[in-house]
């Protein structure tokens, strides 16, 4: 949220706004001005108590209401505070006048220097205000037209990525070669794996244009996924679950335990001897992905652009952050699960 930036103001505009208030308020209730230091003192210390107070009104309306959607929320909850507090000062502020005499009247409840006391305030609060509040709606706007930019920018990554995977010669050449293998030896399996196969092809074409998807659909085509991968490694790949039914309609980032499960893959040595081990659980509304770690020994250079991508678009759609957690034994990354009531694009 952007600071209120009102050094000037209170420093030179507040004094400034107090004595043309002192002008109108005197001018508007024809009391003759009197010839007295203290009224220009009262009204510029008035003014500044006065602002003081209604700067807090419009921080804390930003902090409960800081959204561009919020706006009307914002600016009434500011002009509801701005009436109350202004009023309340001014008519205290108006009566001590009356009281030591900066008013020439026996009659402390007389309606004019009151009521113009009050709507001075009132009126250059609002004013002013508008001001602050334009400049905070172009910061909201420029804030929330970046980061739009930015998930749209992530979007197209991640379907680039997909796309990529789609068409990649070496994915669709291993599994071919999976496949014929199993049209030899087991006319069975080979249908369950261009079963899976097609699932997963399916999947990925399906995912292109949402945002967010339920766990359920995502498990369901890890598991098509898993199936190829577990055909062509055999023993080499083991993939333990332990998923919490409660959260098979919460939401996600589609593909994203496919970008998981391939950074395994890519970084890490398969064999029966060391088996590659995937665990994928729930904990706390997170969905994990965890694998040990036996590095190829062979450089295999990965810039994790697919980690990336969703850490940022958790960042930019304002959910907890996910968690990525690298040790010597293993590689953990715990993903929000967002609650089905969110938008499902």
């Amino acid at each position: 949220m952007p600071q209120l930036n009102d050094k000037w103001m209170r420093i030179v505009g507040v004094p400034m706004l107090a004595l043309t208030g002192q002008w109108m308020m005197y001018g508007y209730t024809n009391v003759p001005y009197p010839d007295d230091w203290r009224i220009p003192v009262f009204f510029i210390l008035g003014a500044i108590i006065v602002w003081e107070c209604n700067r807090w009104g419009i921080i804390l309306s930003r902090r409960r209401y800081p959204g561009l959607a919020q706006t009307a929320r914002r600016v009434l909850a500011q002009l509801l505070w701005f009436i109350v507090f202004a009023a309340l000062i001014r008519i205290s502020q108006t009566y001590l006048y009356h009281r030591i005499g900066l008013f020439p009247s026996e009659d402390y409840f007389l309606l004019k220097p009151y009521f113009f006391n009050t709507l001075v305030a009132v009126f250059g609060t609002v004013q002013v205000a508008a001001i602050f509040e334009g400049i905070y709606l172009y910061h909201r706007w420029k804030v929330t037209y970046t980061e739009t930019l930015e998930l749209k920018k992530s979007s197209l990554q991640s379907q680039l990525e997909s796309l990529k995977m789609q068409i990649n010669p070496h994915f669709l050449f291993n599994n071919l070669n999976s496949l014929s293998s199993l049209i030899t030896s087991d006319a069975g399996q080979a249908e369950l794996f261009l079963d899976e196969l097609s699932s997963v092809y399916r999947y990925l074409l399906q995912q292109n244009n949402r945002d967010l998807c339920p766990l359920a659909d995502e498990l369901n085509f890890i598991k098509a996924y898993f199936h190829l991968l577990k055909t062509r490694h055999g023993n080499g790949i083991v993939l333990e679950t332990n998923i919490d039914l409660k959260y098979m309609l919460y939401l996600m980032p589609p593909l994203t335990l496919q970008l998981l499960f391939e950074n395994a893959i890519k970084l890490n040595v398969i064999s029966a001897n060391s088996p590659l081990i995937i665990r994928l659980y729930t904990q706390e509304g997170n969905l994990c992905v965890q694998n040990n770690l036996q590095p190829k020994k062979t450089l295999v250079h990965s810039n994790r652009i697919g980690l990336q991508n969703i850490i940022a678009k958790y960042k930019l759609i304002g959910q907890a952050p996910v968690v990525v957690r690298h040790t010597g034994e293993g590689f953990l990354v715990c993903i929000p699960l967002l609650a089905p009531s969110a938008t499902l694009l």
